[in-house]
């Protein structure tokens, strides 16, 4: 048994150094490709690379932020933080989605101000570096492509990048559009439609972030599922006072009690529902208190409007 410990100890160190230097190749990429976005946009006049630079930004965000969320996971809890700092990850996230939000404000309000006013888009540049932009976020996704199902980070990551190689063929397409038709029109409307996807896929990261931070249960977890657990125990006639919290993005929490009047079960029950809970659901941290359901001394917190 030590054994097995220990080699399971190793391979989850060794997966980690590899999701390490995943995202650290990612963000490099992108922060260099951002760089080149800018420029070019710049010089091209092209509002759909500004935009896309926009993007490619938010992209080293998420990916910093699934990082963060890796490297804050391995952390050992402390005397102050006794959950440890996952929890961080919550913040960082809603963090992001606001600055994301702030740029799409700004991406908006100058691709409105291009439409009244066009100004000449130099079409080859801003095609050639969009197709750098499929070149790097497909390179990107690949480098999470093995691990994507074993761990919510990465899948996430691996499906952001994946997208992203889709947003820059919109750049590309727009870019062609404008080089057989002089249409320059096409750049100011990629870049409100890459502000709406950017929106898109921003808003469901704002509104879970808020969710977590007032400790509402992760949308991934089944709470029905988990009462109709609690309620065919054996041995278990009742339970009250369940909260199911996020830690952070990726670590749920439980506490619940349970009215059991055979008396306390021993450690092996609570390790076996616990590990079920973990396995089943989702649940990593589990704090389950076994009561006798006294009728002298009955629990202050078993009605479900009492927090």
């Amino acid at each position: 048994m030590p054994h097995d410990h220990h080699v399971h100890s190793h391979n989850h160190a060794g997966q980690a150094r590899v999701h390490d230097r995943a995202f650290a190749i990612s963000i490099a990429l992108n922060l260099a490709f951002v760089a080149i976005e800018v420029g070019y946009g710049m010089l091209a006049h092209s509002m759909a690379l500004l935009a896309d630079a926009g993007h490619n930004l938010s992209d080293v965000l998420a990916l910093a932020l699934a990082w963060g969320a890796s490297v804050l996971g391995r952390r050992e809890p402390s005397h102050r933080f006794t959950y440890g700092l996952g929890s961080s990850t919550i913040l960082a996230a809603l963090i992001n989605a606001m600055l994301l939000m702030l740029v799409v404000g700004g991406i908006t309000l100058e691709a409105v101000q291009r439409l009244n006013n066009p100004v000449p888009v130099a079409t080859m540049t801003v095609i050639w570096v969009a197709l750098g932009g499929i070149v790097v976020n497909t390179a990107t996704a690949l480098l999470f492509l093995r691990d994507r199902e074993h761990d919510l980070n990465v899948k996430g990551a691996f499906l952001h990048m994946a997208a992203d190689a889709a947003v820059s063929l919109g750049v590309v397409l727009a870019g062609v559009g404008m080089l057989y038709t002089g249409w320059v029109w096409l750049d100011p409307v990629m870049s409100l439609v890459i502000a709406a996807v950017i929106v898109g896929s921003t808003w469901g990261l704002l509104r879970d972030s808020v969710n977590l931070s007032l400790h509402a249960v992760p949308p991934r977890i089944d709470t029905p599922g988990i009462r109709e657990y609690f309620s065919q125990l054996t041995d278990v006639t009742d339970f009250h006072d369940l909260h199911i919290w996020g830690m952070s993005t990726t670590e749920t929490a439980l506490t619940v009690h349970l009215v059991m009047p055979s008396g306390h079960p021993g450690d092996g029950f609570i390790n076996q529902v616990s590990k079920e809970l973990h396995d089943r659901y989702g649940v990593g941290h589990a704090t389950l208190q076994i009561e006798t359901g006294d009728a002298l001394h009955p629990c202050a917190l078993a009605p479900d409007h009492v927090v």
